[in-house]
Parts: C-alpha cells; sequence; structure tokens
C-alpha cells in the first residue's frame, strides 16, 4: 500500500521530482496546484450546506443512535451496549501543502481529531484516496499514504482499508471509527449558561495556508503551521472523564465563529467570546493585514455573520481571523467554571501551550432567532 518513499523527493514548500528523471528534468506540480482549495478551506459554504440538507428527506432515528445530523456534530455516535458507542466520521480535502508526507500527517490529524471531540478513542481507519494518476507519480502518492499511517501508527490504529479513485485533484482523509462510554460521550450541544470556553490550538491556519500558496511562508512559519496542524487533539480523552466539561468540538473549517455558534444553537444560548484573549499563531494577523486571507473566510462570514455581533473595535483583519478556515484546529471546551484550571492542566500536560479561556456561556434565548455570538475586542 505505500510504495517506497525513495521514489519521490518531498519539498515543503515547492514541487517533487518527476517520474524517475535522474536529473530532475522532469518534475510534477506543486500539490497546492492541482486544487482550487486546500484542508478544511475546502469545505462547502454553511450557508450552501443548510440550503442542502435542507432537501435531504429524514429517516426514522433508531433508538441507539446518540449522535446524528441534528447538530451539526463532529461524529456519529451509535450504542453498541451499556458500556461501548461506536464513533463514526470521515474527513478528507485537497492539499494545504506541497510536501506529499506532510500533506498525509494533517489530513490524517484532521480526521482522527472527530473522535477525540466526542470524548472518543480511535480504533480503526480506512484511506479515502483520489488522485490524479496520470500527473502524479506512485512514489509522490505513496509519500501521501505514508504520512496519513504515520500518524495513525503513532498512536496504534491500524489503516484497515480503503478506497481509491483517479480524480482531477488530489484528495485524501480517513474513515475513522472509535469508540466512547454512552455515558461519558461530548457532544458539542450541551453547553450550560454560566460555563467557560476553553480554546486548545491558536488560529491562524488559514492564513498561513494562503500565505504559503503564494509564496510568502518562510521556514519558520511553514514549521509553526505543520506542529499546529499535526499535533492531535489527545486532550479529549482525558475530557471525557470530567463531567464538568459538558460540551466538546473542534473549530475547523467554518472558524472559531462558526463553531462557537454550534454550540450557541445546540445549547439556545448566547455565546460571548473576548477576541483580546483568543490565541493566534504567530504572524497571522501581519499575514492577514497583508491580505493573505482565504476565500472560505468570506464564504463563512456570508453564511453567519447575521447572527455574530462585533464590537466596534474589531477590525476587518479581526473578522477574517474570527471566520479563518482551522485544518486540524483546537478543541473548544464548554466547562464549569471551577473545572477550568483542571481543563487548562490537562492540555498543557498534553502539550498545548497556547489554550486559553477565551469566552462563556450567556443565558437562554427566549426564541431560536435569538441564538448569537458576541464578539469583544
Amino acid at each position: 500500500m505505500h510504495p517506497d518513499p525513495s521514489s519521490a523527493v518531498a519539498k515543503a514548500p515547492g514541487s517533487v521530482q518527476g517520474r524517475g528523471d535522474p536529473a530532475g528534468v522532469a518534475r510534477e506540480p506543486p500539490l497546492t496546484s492541482l486544487s482550487h482549495g486546500g484542508g478544511c478551506g475546502c469545505k462547502i459554504a454553511p450557508g450552501v450546506l443548510g440550503d442542502l440538507l435542507r432537501g435531504v428527506p429524514r429517516m426514522p432515528v433508531p433508538e441507539p443512535l446518540l449522535v446524528g445530523i441534528e447538530t451539526s456534530d463532529d461524529a456519529a455516535v451509535y450504542r453498541l451496549n451499556a458500556t461501548q458507542a461506536l464513533v463514526a466520521t470521515t474527513d478528507f480535502f485537497m492539499p494545504i501543502v506541497d510536501d506529499p508526507y506532510d500533506f498525509g500527517r494533517i489530513a490524517a490529524s484532521n480526521a482522527l481529531s472527530d473522535v477525540y471531540a466526542m470524548g472518543g478513542r480511535p480504533i480503526m481507519a480506512l484511506a479515502l484516496v483520489g488522485m490524479p494518476i496520470q500527473v502524479l507519480s506512485t512514489g509522490t502518492i505513496g509519500r501521501i499514504l505514508e504520512g496519513g499511517a504515520s500518524v495513525c501508527q503513532r498512536i496504534g490504529v491500524p489503516v484497515a482499508g480503503g478506497h481509491t479513485i483517479d480524480s482531477v485533484e488530489a484528495i485524501y482523509g480517513l474513515v475513522v471509527l472509535g469508540l466512547v462510554h454512552p455515558e461519558k460521550l461530548k457532544r458539542n450541544c450541551d453547553a450550560r449558561e454560566g460555563d467557560l470556553l476553553v480554546l486548545g490550538k491558536p488560529l491562524g491556519v488559514g492564513v498561513l495556508s494562503a500565505a504559503l500558496r503564494k509564496g510568502e511562508l518562510g521556514p519558520e512559519g511553514y514549521a509553526r503551521m505543520l506542529e499546529t496542524t499535526t499535533r492531535l487533539n489527545t486532550p479529549g480523552l482525558q475530557f471525557a472523564e470530567i463531567p464538568e466539561v459538558h460540551a466538546l468540538t473542534d473549530v475547523t473549517g467554518f472558524g472559531l465563529a462558526g463553531h462557537a455558534l454550534e454550540l450557541a444553537r445546540g445549547a439556545s444560548c448566547t455565546i460571548e467570546i473576548d477576541w483580546r484573549a483568543v490565541p493566534l499563531l504567530p504572524g497571522a494577523q501581519e499575514l492577514a493585514a497583508r491580505g493573505f486571507v482565504t476565500g472560505a473566510s468570506g464564504r463563512n462570514w456570508a453564511g453567519y455573520g447575521s447572527q455574530v455581533a462585533l464590537a466596534d473595535a474589531m477590525s476587518t483583519v479581526d473578522r477574517a481571523l474570527l471566520t479563518d478556515p482551522q485544518t486540524s484546529g483546537g478543541l473548544l471546551v464548554s466547562c464549569a467554571p471551577p473545572e477550568v484550571d483542571r481543563v487548562l492542566s490537562v492540555f498543557r500536560q498534553e502539550g498545548f501551550a497556547d489554550a486559553a479561556v477565551i469566552g462563556k456561556v450567556l443565558g437562554k434565548a427566549q426564541v431560536p432567532e435569538a441564538v448569537k455570538l458576541i464578539v469583544h475586542a
């Protein structure tokens, strides 16, 4: 399944050597040049997605199905017995970086995150692979698969199969299955009034990826982006053991604002965010100010901006970061105030040095239209 990695020479950022040409005359195009978008920025805009799902016929929900599509949660969950529930999710996208091995690592980390966001433990994965086989060598494609498998191997999760197609754009990701105790399951709809919100990773992945596409992201910026996108959201396992962690999700393609709104809708509450407390990747604000923002950021705002109240002091750069699509982004935790130090301690122990309290859950909304996100500068 994984060809000899020596058959491709990977560079980050940059292109890779062509099909066995010893002189390197024939070169493959950079992975990011083969796609119209990359990472979780490929997601269909929230407004369009809502329109699509409204037309899907509703089916009877079996009693063991604990989590379905009702609250746009991170994974589906099906109770197997009194102590086990199956967590099932899938995530795939087009290249966010040019290095094939790094692309595989990022995509796998992103897919695994959804199981952790439910408080579950991943147990098995299947690979989803769509590649332009007339453009990319088997060596390059093999490096993508190898990168993804390396992440799964690190945590003892077998890649037990998958499916491949010949496609115009390069696509890679995983189906991931996991297990969670039904009574320890964490959903995105159970936040409570008075909860504090903790964000596990800094924002700015979309901005850095936009700069990378334009050749304006240096080695240090690339290293920071790779570090955050390949750090697994393993604290989710410990949060499953804390009853006062009421709700949990991960921040991905819809940006912090979009996923915070999902928490608000699920709990029929308003959420307040202190923008000054939100951690950002070094250089993200400066790059956004130079215009390196993704199209997905604007589409996100168009889809849910009417439900967000921004402070007057919030700039267009701030808004771009608030809606910036995160690939393999951080966990967003809603917990009772007495447990916030414990939550932060878990993050710190797992290597999430930037984790921070960024907001709180306000009172219940009287009508669904009143649910919103308030962002203070």
